[in-house]
């Protein structure tokens, strides 16, 4: 079953049959409600403000809507014996990592409200396992890279209006709905002045997930794993299969360097492999812009 507030999410998103409980995921009572009415055992937390800018401008709201409110779903899975638990989290817990690929043991040193937000909410989970029997609660904490990309069929994908995810943004671009990319900054010391990122397809990223499931369930104890890929791309190596993929040209324009872009992020995926026996299958740039551009321009014929 499903809880969301709807807020940035869409009923229709839901797949037919499965339940949706409309709620935050920080209201506490309500939650328990939904713990002891549908018997959960396991709890997937995807709720969470995600534009590293934006929470710099406005950190409370991050603070409350990411740390807090995840407090009181810790709160209200021991209280009511959620055993496992899967928590998404960031890369951007790295800030400027001083080494890429990045691994997990790498210092966590945000540089925004949000990689702030997050983190802390993992030292609420790492807290809580260990004032806990083992066998009483286990989580996994999954760093997320830069996820992108739409289902390959075109049947789902991300739909939030304004969005800011670079392969997002090319492809409102490459249907026509925005009238140019800015690439913010053209200065760093990476191979054509923008910025490096490690772009993982979301169908991976649910296979990660469900991977992470099954460790817990099993037994296994609890971890912080990296997803991504192992490889990176800047700004413009990503615009240019966008161009490839849609055969549109882009309307690109040069803008001043954004607060809170580290120069280059990078996963280290080794232990995901190594311990969920992960095998990503669409570790493909091309693929991954081809099935976000197909999705928009399903929704732009008004398809969903």
């Amino acid at each position: 079953m499903v809880v969301d507030n709807l807020r940035t999410g869409n009923r229709w998103a839901i797949p037919e049959g499965v339940p949706l409980v409309e709620c935050d995921a920080g209201d506490s009572e309500r939650i328990g409600t939904v713990i002891r009415e549908y018997r959960v055992s396991a709890v997937m937390h995807f709720a969470a403000s995600v534009v590293a800018p934006e929470s710099i401008s406005d950190p409370l709201a991050y603070y409350a809507n990411n740390t807090c409110a995840s407090r009181n779903l810790i709160e209200s899975c021991l209280r009511y014996d959620v055993r496992d638990f899967i928590f998404s989290s960031t890369a951007a817990v790295y800030g400027d990592a001083v080494k890429s690929p990045v691994v997990e043991t790498a210092p966590a040193r945000p540089i925004t409200p949000y990689g702030a937000s997050k983190l802390m909410t993992e030292w609420i989970l790492r807290d809580v396992r260990a004032s806990t029997q083992p066998d009483r609660f286990r989580y996994v904490a999954l760093r997320y890279f830069n996820v992108a990309g739409a289902r390959l069929d075109a049947s789902l994908g991300q739909a939030t209006p304004n969005a800011t995810h670079l392969i997002k943004v090319a492809a409102e671009a490459a249907c026509g709905t925005r009238a140019r990319i800015e690439i913010f900054g053209n200065d760093y010391p990476t191979r054509d002045g923008t910025c490096v990122r490690d772009y993982v397809h979301v169908e991976d990223l649910v296979e990660a997930h469900v991977a992470a499931l099954r460790r817990l369930q099993a037994g296994g104890a609890s971890a912080i794993y990296n997803c991504g890929y192992g490889r990176g791309y800047t700004v413009r190596e990503v615009l240019a299969a966008m161009q490839e993929v849609s055969g549109v040209g882009l309307n690109l324009v040069d803008a001043p360097r954004r607060p809170g872009d580290p120069v280059e992020l990078v996963a280290d995926p080794s232990c995901l492999k190594r311990d969920l026996l992960w095998t990503p299958r669409l570790d493909d740039l091309r693929v991954i812009c081809e099935s976000a551009y197909r999705w928009q321009r399903r929704l732009l014929e008004g398809l969903i």
